[in-house]
């Protein structure tokens, strides 16, 4: 077998491997690693699927923890079942993103869903999830509701008009490729892809390390939808552990969602923690000004 060569993000300390991630400038978290089982340079980015200690299989881009087996599930799930279950009659979604191919799988659990259309700029990132990180692909790539679209998320958008019933933007942190993904005009053209009753979400970044993402995600779309909450989760593997989400609607308010419909194959959300994730601290509310 071909020994891969490591890249700068990987050190070896004491005889191991050991993943580096540079936080910012005043953090570095760091992995210990079995095995590099991948390491591919694709047009975009450095795709790596390496074997952790306590993480399991994880996907790593750019020297940048994207997804783990031990707790990518609550992200996917956080990001995903949210918005459909709020919406009262989705068919048509919208995935921005989401390589790893875990949201899609989670939306496959859903029956009355008719299409998928997963927009991903890097081939390379699904291939190598689809081949390795199956307990995170899962059902997604034989689901033949979704289609695999690689292309520019930002371009596909840009001609989508009253199109979906939920889009879901499924990106990595605002730098790279995925600098766009936060942006104004961006956020204005999935508006214009959604239909009449529509839903989206994004992810928002780190309430405590990345509040100025989240500000300015939630203040932006406070401009163009009627409705919009921001709500939680507790990823381990992300900086800070707490996550924040961001959904805008025209129409449908998640604390109003019929949780009935929530599927029960899930690992962590449920009617609960459906309900009490919108539920913010203090510092939250005081900083995004929410009464």
């Amino acid at each position: 077998m071909e020994k891969i060569q490591l890249l700068e993000f990987f050190k070896i300390i004491n005889g191991e491997t050991w993943l580096v991630e540079d936080e910012r400038d005043n953090m570095k978290l760091y992995y210990r690693v079995k095995e590099v089982l991948s390491s591919k340079k694709s047009p975009f980015q450095h795709v790596n699927i390496i074997d952790s200690y306590d993480f399991g299989r994880c996907l790593v881009l750019d020297g940048v923890m994207q997804t783990t087996e031990l707790d990518g599930y609550i992200y996917n799930e956080m990001i995903s079942h949210i918005p459909v279950v709020t919406h009262q009659n989705p068919k048509k979604v919208l995935i921005i993103g989401g390589g790893d191919c875990g949201v899609a799988n989670e939306l496959s659990k859903y029956k009355e869903l008719e299409s998928v259309d997963m927009v991903e700029i890097d081939k390379v990132v699904v291939d190598e999830c689809v081949d390795k990180l199956t307990m995170i692909s899962g059902n997604a790539p034989n689901d033949e509701r979704i289609n695999f679209l690689f292309e520019d998320g930002i371009k596909f958008v840009k001609d989508k008009e009253k199109c979906y019933d939920v889009a879901i933007v499924d990106s990595s942190d605002p730098v790279g490729p995925a600098e766009v993904l936060f942006s104004e005009e961006f956020y204005v053209d999935l508006k214009k892809s959604l239909k009449d009753d529509g839903i989206m979400v994004c992810q928002s970044q780190s309430p405590i390390f990345h509040k100025e993402v989240l500000k300015r995600t939630r203040d932006i779309l406070k401009k163009h939808f009627p409705i919009v909450r921001t709500y939680k989760a507790v990823v381990p593997s992300y900086p800070g552990g707490m996550w924040s989400f961001t959904l805008a609607s025209f129409k449908y308010d998640p604390l109003n969602a019929n949780l009935e419909r929530l599927v029960k194959n899930t690992k962590y959300i449920n009617k609960d923690i459906f309900k009490s994730c919108f539920s913010l601290p203090n510092f939250m509310k005081e900083y995004l000004d929410i009464e």
